[in-house]
Formats: structure tokens, sequence, C-alpha cells
């Protein structure tokens, strides 16, 4: 069972998100960690956050969770403290998959969030190209502020369209790595219009799963 620390959230999950059951081809527990909301783990960056994920991890383990995710990628900040804290393996946010990717780019949820220290959390380059979503857009809208109602096509959309920034400001980017674990209901319509390939937390998480057996 892949145990996956849950943010507290109300916006809607569809099928691709990390926090829907049918994303997973494992079974899966969630552990919603009362508390954590958007805004406070993504851009109030709280240090008190870290001690109710440890708590929320060992609870997981105890139940048998063989190896840990989150529905968050900006927990890379506590990748270190959460893999310490639990015998099994966790693989906290898709960033943890750029240092095997050759000349990879970053979408965002919010790009003045993630900067070097994420980065070099999740052993990349600091100097990784990243784009954030459009600020104040749909999408940022709905999952900073933590909106119970979200339009797919207008969320889909605003995914296209940082992407296309990210690949028009840098042409020499080879494949693209979606750090929101919200965004992988788009990578289909991503891939579509950059022509790079996309890699998300599920396509880490699966992979690194069939290591497991």
């Amino acid at each position: 069972m892949l145990g996956i620390l849950k943010l507290d959230t109300q916006f809607p999950r569809l099928p691709g998100d990390a926090g829907h059951p049918g994303s997973w081809a494992m079974p899966v527990r969630f552990r919603v960690v009362e508390g954590a909301v958007p805004l406070r783990v993504v851009r109030e960056n709280d240090p008190a956050v870290l001690r109710p994920f440890i708590d929320a991890a060992r609870a997981l383990v105890a139940e048998g969770a063989r190896a840990l995710t989150t529905t968050c990628g900006f927990l890379v900040r506590h990748q270190a403290a959460l893999q310490a804290a639990v015998p099994v393996p966790v693989w906290s946010s898709s960033l943890l998959a750029l240092p095997a990717l050759h000349r990879p780019g970053v979408l965002t949820v919010d790009a003045a969030s993630l900067g070097a220290a994420e980065l070099q959390a999740a052993g990349a380059d600091p100097a990784t190209p990243v784009q954030g979503l459009t600020e104040g857009g749909h999408l940022q809208t709905a999952l900073l502020n933590n909106r119970p109602t979200l339009d797919p096509a207008l969320a889909e959309a605003d995914t296209v369209a940082a992407a296309l920034a990210l690949v028009r400001r840098r042409p020499d980017i080879e494949s693209l790595v979606l750090e929101c674990t919200n965004l992988p209901p788009y990578a289909v319509a991503v891939q579509r219009a950059t022509g790079r390939p996309v890699h998300h937390l599920m396509t880490l998480v699966h992979e690194r799963w069939k290591a497991l057996s």
C-alpha cells in the first residue's frame, strides 16, 4: 500500500490528480494533515507544518504503507526530514525526477515560491528553468485559495499557456516536470501543445514503486 500525505483542501480533484484514488495503479491510503492548507504550505512555508506531516507519515507506515508520497510538490522542502523520520521510501515531490532528466523545465502553481532552495532539496540544478501559472489566474486562484469549484477547461488552458510560455522563453528545454500535483490531468494537453515529454508525481511514483517489487 502507498501512503499519501494529503493537504487539507476542498478544491475538486479530477482523475489524474494525486489526490484522486483513481490516479493510482496500486492500493493507496490517504491521510489528511489538518490545517495544512495550500497557502500555508506553498507561500508561507510555515515550518510548523513539518511535525504534523511527520506524525501522519509515521501513522501511515504503522498502517502498512510500503512507501509515502504527498499531494504537494512544495513538500520537497521537507524531503530530508520526512525520509529521516520513517523506514520506508519517501517521494515527496515530482521535482525528485529532475536530476535524471536532460534539460528539464518545471511548471509550478506559484513561480514566486519555487526557487533555488526547493530545486536543491530535490537534488536538482538550482538554475533549472521554472514557469508558474498566471498570477491571479483561474487555476492558481482555485488551488492556492482552496476554492470549492474549478472549471476544468479554464484549468487546462491556464496550464497549457504556462507550458507554452516556458518553451518560448527556453526553447532548449527537452522535457517538462509538473511540480503541482493538481496539474497532471492536463499533462496530455501540455505534451500535445509543446511536443515535449511531461513528467509528474504519478509517473515518478509508479516507476519507483515497481522497483520495490
